[in-house]
């Protein structure tokens, strides 16, 4: 063999140990950046999770608001990538305790009893006004001793949170959506899609309730979020013995 047949060979064989190394590399990364995906949603392969959603008040079947199902299927499509299954429910049938399975529930406490029981039992200091008659604070927010009030289309909030029950590390989260109207349901599902990295990164697997504020959805749909703040203190705390907002938020 002259040298310049070696010097191909031996050319041949390096270019195919540096692509098995590019390759094992790639794979490597792709499969830590899963499992930590997998890690935040608690969904490791082939797990179950449970999609909760508000049952439309127009009959008796399931009937979900539009931007309510842009909401699951950004979800689904979250659940997919962790090489997980998802079952859908509506509010009123959800009827078990959490912590076996991921759950995504969806929508506000007056059109979801599971969204309501689980703001009563685990945010004890998140008070949303589910008044039926028009008023000013009907559908606003009170976290700790701030109000957040809604301006349908101009601005809204939401709240997104990830929560667990301390039971150890096999306790699955529960993820909640609650917006002051249809579309920041959708926003707030959005917002973990694009975030979900930086989230992981800041909080790992513990617990987070962050406000969202959807700015001018009449204009600009579920696309423009802002954080406003991380309440999770103030959220998992019971409300102050004076309930009243010490400031009433609204758009500028």
């Amino acid at each position: 063999m002259n040298d310049d047949v070696r010097n191909i060979v031996l050319g041949v064989v390096a270019a195919g140990i540096s692509a098995a190394l590019g390759w094992l590399a790639r794979t490597y990364l792709w499969k830590r950046k899963l499992r930590r995906k997998q890690a935040f949603f608690g969904l490791p392969d082939n797990s179950e999770s449970l999609l909760v959603v508000n049952r439309g008040a127009s009959g008796p079947d399931l009937a979900v608001m539009r931007y309510d199902v842009f909401a699951l299927l950004e979800l689904a499509a979250l659940i997919k990538d962790c090489n997980a299954h998802a079952q859908v429910l509506p509010h009123d049938a959800a009827r078990q305790g959490f912590g076996e399975r991921t759950e995504f529930c969806v929508g506000g406490p007056a059109s979801n009893r599971r969204m309501a029981a689980h703001l009563s039992s685990l945010l004890p200091g998140v008070r949303v006004n589910v008044d039926a008659e028009p008023s000013p604070d009907r559908g606003a927010f009170q976290i700790g001793t701030e109000r957040y009030r809604v301006e349908v289309g101009k601005s809204e909030y939401a709240l997104l949170a990830r929560l667990t029950m301390d039971q150890g590390n096999g306790t699955r989260p529960v993820f909640l959506f609650c917006g002051q109207t249809a579309i920041t349901n959708q926003a707030a599902t959005r917002y973990l899609a694009r975030n979900q990295e930086r989230l992981t990164r800041k909080y790992g697997d513990s617990t987070f309730v962050l406000l969202l504020k959807v700015v001018n959805s009449g204009a600009y749909g579920p696309d423009v979020v802002e954080l406003v703040a991380d309440v999770t203190r103030e959220a998992r705390a019971p409300l102050p013995a004076v309930t009243a907002p010490r400031n009433s938020h609204r758009a500028s």
